[in-house]
């Protein structure tokens, strides 16, 4: 896509901080990151979202972010990390190209990524439950 942030990335035509590259993907640390050593895991190829990646090109970008995670931890010295993913406006996606987020944490560093749990039933999990099985 043309107007497409991280296509631009991709193909040059805006610079980046590129960690790894190969012929599929772009790993390039987050530009306006949560914190120290925040990186973004880009496919070459636009796909908007995960409803429309390729499930193979998903499972190689999952063990790239493995790689890269394991790299990360050694290097910087943190021990936890967020592995996150957004897709689509309501999930807080901003930029509609498929991105995986590994941000290391660190004690005290302020970043909160959090939901309010609820509270089903067991009757509301299972008929859930039911309709997703139902339909795999």
């Amino acid at each position: 896509m043309s107007d497409c942030i991280f296509c631009k990335i991709i193909k040059g035509e805006i610079p980046s901080a590129t960690i790894f590259e190969n012929d599929e993907f772009k790993v390039i640390l987050d530009r306006f990151p949560s914190g120290k050593g925040h990186v973004l895991i880009l496919p070459k190829n636009h796909v908007e979202n995960i409803f429309e990646i390729d499930e193979k090109q998903a499972g190689r970008l999952f063990e790239l972010a493995v790689k890269v995670s394991k790299v990360m931890k050694k290097t910087l010295g943190f021990e936890n990390m967020n592995v996150l993913q957004n897709n689509g406006t309501v999930a807080g996606q901003s930029v509609f190209h498929f991105h995986m987020h590994l941000i290391p944490r660190y004690e005290n560093d302020g970043i909160d990524i959090k939901w309010n749990p609820t509270n089903p039933t067991d009757e509301e999990i299972e008929a859930v439950r039911k309709e997703l099985a139902e339909n795999m």
